[in-house]
C-alpha cells in the first residue's frame, strides 16, 4: 500500500478534515489524532483507507475498514465512527461518491441485469458493509490518484477511472447490496428513493404513512425494510439527518442554535438542544465554544 499512501499524502493536506479533489465526488481525508466514537453521516459511496483504520458502528454491528478492507455505503447513512491513527501511521483515505445513474448504466453495459433479477426480494441487505481490498481495486485507486495530479488527466481519464472503481466494487462481496440498489423493485432501491427525498426535504413534517406511500409499500413493510437497511426507524433516521445538518450549519455557517433548529424543522428550541446533546454528547453552545477556541 506504500504507493497509495504516498499519493494520498499529496492530496490529504487538512488534518482532521476533508479536501475536495479536482474531480467532483472524490475527497481525501486525514487524521493524525485519534477520534473517539462519534456520529457521522456518509453519502452513498466507497471509502478506501491507505493507512490507519476506522471502526463504524451501526446498531449492534461493527465494521473495521482499513488498508485491507474498504467500506461501501449504498444509501446516505448516519452511523457512529472512531478513527485510529498513530504519529507514525496517520489515518489517510479517499471517499468516492456513488452516482446511482452511472452505477445502473454500468450494470446494464456489463449485462448484469440477470444477476440483479435473481436477487431474493425477501432478503433486505444492510446499507453498509466492508469489502476486501484486492489487487485490482488497489491498482484502480492508484491510477485514479495519478490522474488527479493533472488537470488534463483528471478531465480525460478521471471519470473512467471512477467508473472502474464502481466496477471493482461490483466484483466484491458487497455486490449484492449494489445490485439491490440498482433493482428498481427491490426494497433497498425503494427505501433509497425515500431516503433521497428525506434528505432533500428534511425540514418538512414527514410521517411514516407519507414515506411508505412514496416508496409504494405498506407501512409495516416499509418500516421493517427501512430498519433492516439503516438500523433506524424512519423517524429516528429523520431526526439524525436533522441533527447532522444543524451541526453543519452551526459549525460551517456559524449559525445560532435557535436559527439552525428552525432551519432543520424543529419547532421547540429546548427539544432541539436536548436531542442535540444526547446525539453528539455536546450542547450546541459547547460546539460553538469549541469552534471559537480551536
Amino acid at each position: 500500500m506504500d504507493n497509495l499512501i504516498e499519493f494520498i499524502k499529496e492530496f490529504a493536506t487538512l488534518d482532521g478534515g476533508a479536501v475536495e479533489s479536482r474531480l467532483q465526488g472524490v475527497r481525501f481525508f486525514k487524521d493524525t489524532q485519534a477520534v473517539s466514537r462519534r456520529p457521522l453521516l456518509y453519502n452513498p459511496g466507497i471509502c478506501l483507507i491507505a493507512s490507519g483504520h476506522k471502526i463504524a458502528y451501526l446498531g449492534d454491528q461493527a465494521f473495521q475498514y482499513d488498508p485491507d478492507n474498504y467500506l461501501v455505503t449504498s444509501v446516505a447513512m448516519p452511523f457512529e465512527c472512531e478513527s485510529h491513527p498513530s504519529p507514525e501511521n496517520p489515518l489517510l483515505g479517499m471517499f468516492i461518491d456513488i452516482d446511482t445513474t452511472q452505477l445502473n448504466e454500468l450494470i446494464s453495459q456489463l449485462g448484469l441485469q440477470t444477476e440483479v433479477a435473481k436477487l431474493d426480494e425477501t432478503i433486505v441487505p444492510l446499507g453498509i458493509g466492508p469489502s476486501l481490498m484486492d489487487a485490482e481495486m488497489k491498482d484502480a485507486a492508484i491510477r485514479l490518484l495519478k490522474a488527479l495530479r493533472s488537470e488534463t488527466e483528471t478531465t480525460i481519464l478521471g471519470p473512467g477511472l471512477v467508473r472502474e472503481i464502481y466496477y471493482r466494487a461490483l466484483c466484491g462481496n458487497q455486490a449484492p447490496m449494489l445490485f439491490a440498489l440498482a433493482k428498481g423493485s427491490s426494497s433497498l432501491s425503494r427505501v433509497a428513493y425515500v431516503i433521497g427525498m428525506m434528505h432533500g426535504d428534511y425540514s418538512r413534517k414527514l410521517d411514516v404513512e407519507q414515506l411508505a406511500s412514496a416508496a409504494h409499500m405498506s407501512v409495516s413493510a416499509f418500516h421493517k425494510a427501512f430498519k433492516e437497511i439503516t438500523s433506524d426507524s424512519p423517524i429516528q433516521y429523520l431526526k439524525k439527518i436533522r441533527l447532522n445538518h444543524a451541526k453543519m450549519l452551526i459549525v460551517q455557517k456559524k449559525m445560532k442554535a435557535n436559527t439552525a433548529a428552525d432551519e432543520v424543522g424543529y419547532e421547540s428550541p429546548s427539544q432541539f438542544s436536548r436531542e442535540f446533546k444526547r446525539y453528539f454528547g455536546q450542547s450546541p453552545a459547547e460546539v460553538k465554544k469549541e469552534i471559537r477556541t480551536a
